[in-house]
């Protein structure tokens, strides 16, 4: 503890509400100097939803009730939180084992990947004005982790069926939990498989992915709380770009001919112009921040398929 941090049995005793208990948490993120970045982008924001969830309540919980005073055992159960978010340096949804994704809750752990994709917003939009809603009827979530984009699709979809894919066996017992936790056993369709390889021969309408995307030396200069991550998750080789080159290469075996394929790229969004200057990706803009997301119609991944395969050689 630091000479001038409040003594926990004086935050127990001087704070009381769960606007104090926010504020304080938030500023012991500050003084410590925590990374965010898993769905919360301030301290105050990472305070909040911490403490909401340590005493059972929701994270738009009404203005009024953050003025609720806490018991004693419920102010020792903030503080613990807060004091293990600063120790281990893990993101806040590993010690929760609770993230939203597009107004959803899942379960996650260290298995996965924390959910915070900014493609959370299109699914929300169901992919407006780039499909039409009514004729989508087969996606496909490649690299689903969590199960969280599939999953989303499926309630943003309820008469499509989403196939989603992932190499890890790890990832996809979490996304199991997911899908049984959502009721969606009979609409999301779990595959072990090295991209494209294992799937059904099937054409979809909208295939979606948030691969790894982040180049090695960029990896290795990240903070500890994505080092807490799997680093299957991010790695993507030298470049960055090893997933999606294949995702590329291969897509155009498996769009509907009115189909759309979307990636989330990231970082490496400059380096995948770069290596392509003559594709149009054509890289969507979110109304709550984040980008590195490309879309490409059917006609476009037909277009230049040659060239794609030319980049796995």
């Amino acid at each position: 503890m630091s000479s001038n941090e409040t003594p926990p049995s004086e935050v127990l005793t001087v704070l009381s509400t769960i606007r104090d208990y926010i504020r304080w948490g938030a500023s012991r993120f500050t003084e410590a100097g925590v990374c965010f970045g898993h769905g919360t982008a301030t301290a105050l924001d990472e305070a909040a939803a911490l403490v909401l969830h340590t005493v059972h309540q929701p994270y738009n919980l009404a203005e009024p009730y953050l003025e609720a005073v806490l018991t004693l055992k419920e102010r020792q159960a903030v503080i613990d939180i807060i004091a293990r978010r600063i120790s281990e340096r893990k993101p806040a949804a590993y010690l929760t084992h609770e993230a939203i994704f597009a107004g959803l809750s899942f379960y996650v752990d260290e298995r996965v990947l924390v959910p915070r994709s900014p493609i959370a917003e299109l699914i929300e939009q169901r992919f407006a004005p780039w499909v039409e809603a009514d004729q989508v009827s087969l996606i496909l979530d490649l690299c689903t982790g969590s199960a969280c984009i599939a999953i989303a699709c499926a309630h943003a979809f309820p008469d499509a069926q989403v196939d989603a894919v992932d190499s890890s066996a790890d990832a996809l017992a979490v996304a199991a939990l997911n899908v049984a936790n959502h009721q969606l056993s009979e609409s999301v369709e779990l595959y072990r498989s090295d991209l494209f390889n294992e799937l059904p021969d099937a054409r979809y309408d909208v295939i979606v992915s948030n691969p790894p995307y982040v180049a090695l030396a960029e990896w290795e200069q990240l903070p500890k709380e994505f080092r807490a991550e799997p680093d299957i998750g991010f790695k993507g080789g030298h470049s960055g770009l090893d997933i999606v080159l294949r995702i590329l290469a291969d897509a155009d075996d498996y769009l509907t001919e009115q189909g759309v394929l979307i990636v989330e790229v990231g970082s490496s969004a400059e380096t995948l112009q770069d290596t392509f200057p003559e594709v149009p990706f054509y890289w969507l803009d979110f109304k709550r921040g984040g980008d590195g997301v490309f879309l490409l119609t059917a006609d476009q991944v037909n277009q230049y398929h040659e060239l794609f395969l030319a980049s796995l050689t």
